[in-house]
C-alpha cells in the first residue's frame, strides 16, 4: 500500500519590474515590498529594474525577460492608474498571447475591502507569454502587499490547492510543440 506524498515546494523565478518616472532602487518601496514577499516565501529574485512610464522602454524589459528561460514570473508595480503617464497595461498587452481577467477581478475586489470604490482606478492585470506569467500591480505598497498576500503568494506556491499557476508551467507552451 502505498502513502499519499505531499508535494514539495517549488521556488519560482520571479522578476520584479517597478514602472516610474521617478523612484531609484534606493526608495523604490514598492519594488522593495514584492522583493521582501516573494524572497521570505522562498522564492527567487531573478532580476528587477526601474523602468520610465513609456510603453517601448517596458515592452522591451518584458520581452528581455519572457525571452528568457531562467524567469518563470514578472510582477511589476505601477503604472496601473489612469493619468496620461499610466501605460503598465498597455505594454503588458502588447506582449502577452493570453490575459489572465481574473487576477485584475479578484485583485480589485480584495482592494475594494480596503479602499472601497478607489479601486476602479486599478487596471491591475496580467497575462501570459512564451511561458512566463506577467502580472501587472498598482505603485503603492499596499496594494503590492494586498497582490502577493492575497493572490499571489497562493497561487506561485506548487502546494496551494485545488490549483495554482506553478502546477501550469509545464503546459504553457504546449501550443508551441507541434
Amino acid at each position: 500500500m502505498s502513502q499519499a506524498t505531499e508535494t514539495e515546494f517549488r521556488p519560482v523565478n520571479i522578476a520584479v519590474m517597478t514602472v516610474s518616472d521617478s523612484r531609484t532602487l534606493a526608495d523604490d518601496k514598492s519594488g522593495d515590498t514584492l522583493v521582501e514577499r516573494l524572497q521570505a516565501d522562498g522564492h527567487i529574485l531573478a532580476d528587477r529594474a526601474i523602468v520610465k512610464d513609456e510603453v517601448p522602454l517596458i515592452t522591451a524589459q518584458l520581452r528581455t525577460w519572457i525571452n528568457d528561460p531562467q524567469i518563470d514570473a514578472v510582477i511589476s508595480t505601477g503604472g496601473t492608474g489612469v493619468t496620461g503617464r499610466d501605460v503598465t497595461p498597455e505594454a503588458f498587452a502588447a506582449v502577452w498571447e493570453k490575459d489572465i481577467p481574473g487576477f485584475g477581478e479578484l485583485f480589485r475586489w480584495i482592494s475594494y475591502q480596503k479602499i472601497k470604490t478607489s479601486t476602479v482606478q486599478s487596471r491591475a492585470c496580467a497575462g501570459v507569454a512564451n511561458g512566463t506569467y506577467l502580472f501587472a500591480l498598482p505603485g503603492s505598497p499596499g496594494a503590492c502587499r494586498d497582490g502577493w498576500d492575497a493572490i499571489l503568494h497562493e497561487q506561485l506556491d506548487i502546494r496551494h490547492k485545488p490549483c495554482n499557476f506553478v502546477e501550469l508551467m509545464p503546459r504553457l507552451n504546449e501550443h508551441l510543440a507541434k
